[in-house]
């Protein structure tokens, strides 16, 4: 008789879930809206599930996969980032995870679009004048004035797939852009934008030439109106280009003081006691987040100074928060790749990014 693989899902995924059960696995899910604790997965883990789904909330490191040794198969992430899991522990206990790379590439870009237009256009203040009935009469610049994103300048802080996901909106309202990547220059992709680019102002469409080039991080932050953020989250120690506190006193303080940043990449990339200090200093224009250095934010963040709050968008990890069921589709293929993999005793394949695969 043919084993039944059980899974555990630290949090209901909707109805992807389904896809392992109409294989057969036994599903167990997480029944409340917040992470469960540790001590709960350590708990699962122990009892022999042979698959963990996981989201970026759950940390899964050596305690978790010392209690699955043995037993535990595959962890699969509802998520592109995986920063959660320790890739370290994952080759040491030969554990492989699956995180679904690609399925929210265009909605993150386009909600870092939206809110640097948000910023620009000061949509929270117009809209709080609005509604604590402020608005008292129309005038052509009183009380204060927007600005448009259209021919402006933007930096594009790493050009992965969601950065050029972002260069292509980007384009599309006539913006110049700067692009950094201390890894990985994707000058092929540059190339077919600039081509763009000359296209719609040789056919009239677009009034000015614009232009796309790669810089170094110094020009990228010290002459772009906007700065957006797209870099994975990288410590000192696992990569020659660390990302960790990539904006501090120091990065925040090259950037103009009109300058507005944007980051919907991770949260600790941004020192967040630097930006809240740049923000009231008017070091820069203003900023907005959507990733945090702990999260939820803390009640006592520096973000939340009353101060500032004209100036600074908070947003609770929201950009993948749209009705595309492709992330948990995603990571129920991912761990039902893995288990008919393991079933048939080779090496687990499949359109779902593999990590930690004993490297």
């Amino acid at each position: 008789m043919a084993k039944t693989f059980r899974v555990f899902a630290t949090c209901d995924i909707g109805d992807a879930i389904d896809l392992l059960r109409q294989r057969g696995y036994e599903i167990e899910i997480y029944p409340k809206p917040e992470a469960p604790p540790k001590s709960l997965i350590v708990e699962k883990v122990k009892s022999g599930i042979d698959g963990l789904i996981t989201t970026l909330r759950d940390a899964i490191d050596a305690e978790v996969f010392e209690a699955g040794k043995g037993k535990l198969k595959v962890v699969a992430q509802i998520a592109v980032g995986f920063d959660n899991i320790s890739r370290t522990d994952a080759n040491r206990y030969k554990i492989p995870f699956t995180h679904t790379a690609d399925v929210l590439t265009e909605a993150t870009a386009e909600f870092a679009f939206f809110m640097m237009g948000a910023l620009a256009r000061k949509l929270w203040t117009a809209e709080h004048l609005t509604r604590e009935n402020k608005w008292g009469y129309w005038h052509p610049y009183l009380p204060f004035l927007g600005d448009e994103v259209t021919g402006k300048t933007i930096s594009i802080i790493g050009t992965g797939r969601i950065g050029l996901a972002m260069i292509k909106k980007c384009a599309g309202f006539d913006m110049n852009i700067f692009c950094y990547d201390p890894a990985y220059q994707n000058h092929e992709y540059v190339n077919a934008i600039q081509e763009i680019m000359d296209l719609r102002q040789a056919r009239g469409i677009s009034r000015t030439k614009n232009w796309i080039k790669y810089v170094s991080v110094d020009e990228a932050l010290g002459q772009a109106d906007f700065v957006s953020v797209h870099v994975p989250l990288l410590r000192a120690g696992e990569s020659s280009a660390p990302t960790y506190h990539l904006f501090n006193e120091r990065t925040l303080g090259q950037m103009k003081p009109t300058a507005f940043l944007v980051n919907t990449s991770r949260g600790p990339v941004v020192d967040e006691a630097a930006l809240a200090k740049a923000l009231r200093e008017n070091w820069i224009a203003g900023a907005a987040l959507d990733v945090y250095e702990k999260e939820p934010l803390p009640a006592d963040s520096p973000l939340r100074d009353p101060a500032i709050e004209d100036r600074c968008r908070l947003y609770p990890h929201f950009a993948s928060g749209e009705l595309g069921v492709e992330g948990p589709l995603g990571a129920c293929h991912g761990a039902g790749c893995c288990f008919r993999s393991f079933a048939a005793a080779v090496q687990p394949i499949g359109v779902l990014r593999l990590r930690g695969c004993f490297a």
